[in-house]
């Protein structure tokens, strides 16, 4: 009987003690470290993230064991700790151009230990540092055309470059018609002297008799491959954007396009919802993500291969809604701080993207590797006497120099402005009217949003005296921005000192930043809603975290369906498959059919519409606040470095139904349309409401 029982004691050990290991191994964030083709790592002190097995469970400590293929360097021995996102390694620095692997267990509150994990082996880059991002190398995929009409179509736009295989009678020349549009049943040609930036190539290849293979190489642009531009590798050589091709004097017989864009997993993320618009959208801004990567470096497009603070933005949170891959938005911010654009705002939003970066990620080092010029983009060096930023009334070297810009920057509010890149005089930009003065409130409040940030960050990096230096300036700089720019007669901001205007610029701003009393949201509310899209289309990203913000779902939901010409739905109806710069070319002749700025929905409709966000660091808890308005049901997978959070939302007579699925090692607070706040642990949850 005793040895019965001690048999029983021993086995039900050993289940507990050998419980399945953690998955999904990263290092510095990254999933695929094997070479050749992976990312090397070039941080000498790197950081572990692995996925805790079990679907309920959350866990209570770690052991990381760290090898160099011959023995282990280091062992962390038990930690007592939930952390399973970016921890740091705290052995001796590792050395360049060598191979390492590691592994982790855990306890968990609900399996007990866990067995080791597989072991994950990574190589360190030839040149390393104590902190420094990691890439992966661009990605060739070879693609099939959908049609061999005609018309060759692929589908979709994408960036690369083409391989034919053509029927050809006899020697000769053949000519080759690429480009993103179509026309009357063939590829749009350019008209002589059009200033259009939608892509379109020519190219005579001489082709000999019978069937061959011909690559077309695309001549290089001047203007996107000049000293500004983001350089693509050697063995990538040119692209150009395009979807379809047309062949005169021989016979396509195949058609491969060979696509480049950073690695994405496509899978990773989904949406379904009621509305065939909203699900055509979400798609739309979900392909674009992938497609506009095509450079290792978000940048605006292939007019100018040029990356912008505020397209970054939007491309940073599209990105984190699509994949859990963090490094080409890390890399693209990294880019920026060492050669920043020439907006005020821009420059702004470069706090922003440091602040998204670390809650998605848990990882401190980039906010501690660059804290001296994150606080210099805070523009305190611009703020004068009545305590307001000007960035008229004098830009001292010494400031320029710490934001590394030789020339001044200026307020831009939106883009374009009357009278530029194409707009006659006549036309109206896509600013609202917005009258700008030496103190405008969108670069002020926008201010605030900063200030509040700088001293979070100042927190995290454990300067508790400063951060509270940042919290005191940000509270009294909220007082006076309300009493300055806020007109209580009208119920709206005004936007600026000196003048009465009030635009939707100067009021969707203040919302977006927080600084709104709760008793004049309303009138400031009724007020966005009275001014439609009047924004441009990446200035719809503001907009609509602003309307979210002020609680008019259903009017956010009306923005992100609309089928009129300011509409997402718009950039469907032109032909388009990567999200384009402006509503139409009306607003901006010049425009390009592949900006990742114009896809704001991509991020609405899982952090807004579905109400998905990171309370704390690498998502240790995320807010769920669900705000589908009119739509009978919603559907979604959203990544997330833990695992993946699925939601299904049904709408009945009786109200609405949601089930979430929270993974391993996260935990959720739920708030519900009715005003219930309620605590969810990892798992399965339904909520009714």
């Amino acid at each position: 009987m005793r040895k019965r029982l001690f048999l029983l004691m021993l086995t039900a050990m050993i289940a507990v003690s050998c419980a399945k290991g953690p998955s999904g191994l990263r290092t510095d964030l990254m999933l695929d470290t094997s070479q050749p083709g992976g990312a090397l790592i070039r941080s000498s002190l790197p950081s572990f993230s692995w996925i805790v097995p079990g679907s309920e469970e959350l866990q209570l400590a770690y052991q990381i064991a760290l090898s160099d293929n011959s023995r282990v360097i280091w062992n962390s021995g038990w930690i007592e700790s939930g952390q399973s996102v970016s921890v740091m390694y705290d052995g001796e620095p590792l050395k360049p151009s060598s191979d390492y692997s590691w592994k982790v267990r855990v306890k968990t509150d609900g399996q007990g230990r866990s067995s080791w994990s597989k072991s994950k082996r990574f190589t360190t880059a030839p040149s390393i540092r104590e902190y420094e991002t990691a890439w992966y190398p661009l990605v060739q995929e070879r693609q099939k055309a959908v049609s061999l009409g005609p018309v060759v179509d692929f589908g979709r736009d994408a960036f690369g470059w083409l391989e034919l295989t053509l029927r050809a009678a006899a020697d000769g020349v053949a000519t080759v018609y690429v480009g993103e549009r179509m026309e009357g049943g063939r590829v749009w040609r350019r008209p002589e002297g059009s200033n259009s930036s939608v892509r379109y190539a020519r190219i005579d290849v001489p082709v000999s008799k019978g069937i061959h293979v011909y690559p077309i190489y695309f001549a290089p642009d001047r203007r996107n491959t000049g000293p500004s531009a983001v350089k693509l590798p050697e063995e990538v050589g040119v692209v150009m954007p395009f979807r379809y091709c047309e062949v005169s004097g021989a016979e396509v017989v195949d058609a491969r396009r060979i696509a480049v864009s950073y690695p994405f997993d496509a899978a990773a993320a989904s949406f379904e919802s009621s509305s065939d618009t909203l699900n055509r959208i979400w798609d739309l801004c979900h392909y674009s993500v992938k497609a506009t990567s095509f450079a290792g470096i978000f940048v605006d497009g292939d007019r100018e291969r040029i990356p912008y603070e505020y397209d970054a933005l939007i491309a940073q949170l599209c990105h984190y809604a699509s994949d859990s891959e963090y490094s080409l938005v890390r890399r693209t911010m990294e880019f920026l701080l060492g050669q920043p654009t020439w907006p005020t705002e821009w420059i702004l939003y470069e706090v922003l993207l440091a602040w998204n970066d670390y809650m998605f990620t848990a990882d401190p080092r980039a906010i501690a590797a660059h804290w001296d010029i994150l606080r210099a983009h805070g523009l305190e060096d611009l703020v004068q006497e009545n305590g307001f930023v000007s960035t008229t009334l004098g830009q001292s070297e010494a400031f320029l120099k710490s934001i590394n810009r030789s020339e001044p920057i200026r307020d831009i509010v939106d883009w374009p402005h009357t009278g530029t890149l194409g707009l006659q005089a006549g036309q109206g930009g896509e600013d609202d009217g917005y009258v700008y003065t030496d103190y405008n409130t969108v670069v002020n409040a926008l201010y605030y949003k900063v200030l509040c940030t700088l001293g979070k960050m100042a927190a995290v990096l454990g300067d508790d005296s400063l951060a509270a230096a940042y919290d005191a300036k940000a509270s009294a700089f909220r007082k006076a921005f309300n009493e300055t720019f806020f007109d209580p007669s009208r119920g709206v901001y005004v936007d600026g000192i000196g003048t009465g205007h009030a635009s939707l610029h100067g009021n969707m701003m203040p919302v977006y930043c927080g600084l709104v009393d709760d008793g004049d949201l309303p009138s400031v509310a009724e007020f966005i809603k009275s001014r439609g899209l009047r924004c441009s289309i990446f200035g719809a990203q503001v907009l609509m975290d602003a309307v979210y913000a002020a609680g008019l779902d259903d009017y956010g939901l009306s923005l992100l369906t609309s089928g009129d010409l300011r509409s997402w739905y718009n950039t469907i109806r032109t032909g388009s498959t990567i999200t384009i710069e402006a509503w139409d070319d009306s607003f901006k002749p010049n425009q390009d059919w592949n900006h990742i700025a114009g896809a704001a929905p991509g991020n609405i409709i899982p952090f807004r519409l579905m109400g998905v966000t990171p309370l704390e660091p690498g998502f240790s808890k995320v807010r769920i606040e669900p705000r589908i308005g009119s739509l009978s049901y919603a559907r979604m997978k959203l990544p997330t470095v833990r695992g993946t959070i699925a939601m299904d939302i049904e709408s009945s007579a009786d109200g609405k139904s949601m089930t979430v699925t929270i993974p391993a090692n996260m935990e959720a607070e739920v708030r519900l349309p009715g005003g219930d706040v309620l605590q969810a642990g990892p798992g399965t949850h339904k909520f009714s409401y």
